[in-house]
Formats: C-alpha cells, sequence, structure tokens
C-alpha cells in the first residue's frame, strides 16, 4: 500500500502587490487547519519556474489545491490549470484603475482550461478546504462545525433582528 498522500494548498501570488489582498486566504486556511505553502511566481517574468513547482507537485505523493492570485492579464491561473491535474482556484484581485474590467482575463479562458474563479479571498480559501475535505473525516468534521457556527450567528442575528 502506497504511503497516504499530503493534503495542502499552494498559493502563487503573479506579484508581491498582490498580498494584501491575498493574506485572508491564508488565514482562513489557518483558522481550519490547513496546510499551504505561499510564493510568488509571474507566469510572464518567470514561467519556467513555475512550470518546475507544477512538475514538482505534479511527481510528488500530495494532493495539491492551487488558488492563483493575478490581475491584469491573468495569465497565471490558465497556466497553472493546464499544466497540473489538481484543482486550480483563480481569486483575481479587483482593480480600480480598469474598474474591474479586467477580471474577463480570469473568465475567458481556452477550452480545456479551467480553473474555478472566485473573487473574495476567504471563499477561495473555503473552496479549497472543501475540496481537501472529500478525503479527510477530520478536516470535513470541522468544516461542518464551521458551517453550523455561520448557521447559528444568522438564526442569532435573526432572533435579535425579530425583537428589536
Amino acid at each position: 500500500m502506497g504511503e497516504k498522500m499530503a493534503d495542502r494548498v499552494v498559493i502563487i501570488l503573479g506579484s508581491g502587490s498582490d498580498e494584501e489582498f491575498a493574506k485572508a486566504i491564508w488565514t482562513t486556511l489557518e483558522k481550519h487547519g490547513v496546510k499551504y505553502t505561499k510564493r510568488v511566481i509571474s507566469a510572464h517574468r518567470r514561467p519556467s519556474v513555475l512550470l518546475d513547482l507544477l512538475k514538482k507537485d505534479e511527481e510528488s505523493n500530495d494532493h495539491v489545491v492551487y488558488i492563483t492570485v493575478a490581475g491584469r492579464s491573468n495569465a497565471l491561473s490558465g497556466v497553472v490549470d493546464s499544466n497540473t491535474r489538481f484543482a486550480v482556484i483563480a481569486c483575481p484581485p479587483y482593480s480600480e484603475k480598469f474598474s474591474g474590467m479586467d477580471i474577463y482575463s480570469s473568465l475567458r479562458m481556452p477550452g480545456g482550461v479551467a480553473p474555478v474563479v472566485i473573487l473574495e479571498p476567504e471563499n477561495a480559501a473555503l473552496v479549497a478546504v472543501k475540496i481537501l475535505a472529500y478525503g479527510d473525516s477530520n478536516l470535513y468534521s470541522k468544516l461542518t462545525k464551521y458551517r453550523k457556527d455561520m448557521q447559528d450567528k444568522n438564526q442569532a442575528d435573526d432572533e435579535r433582528f425579530m425583537k428589536s
């Protein structure tokens, strides 16, 4: 029988300027006890480094979920997705400069290239947790508790609201 796969999330930023936007990703992963690594690798500026990372992960015995954070011309998400068997979650930052129109570079991918696009960093991390929870009963239990806590908070807010 083979060695159990390690579950982890790899967060790849296209630029260091994306760090502030992406902080909610690793904060959320930490809340759920999910292992992660962070990298800054531009698909435009250092494609060979990116491809080497993906190849190493493909050859490992790990189960990986990628979260890519890149704006403008988001080649990062497409390049990662087209070079891995693992799930890719694109979480592009909103651009004031382009009134958010650069989101289309994340939404319009070539056929067969299918990263999931999630605009909120915390939700991108939550999708990664859900993917990893398929094979991890402990993580599934944490996720179930998280969902129950969210429901309980909503109920408490509703009860408070009805009384006012």
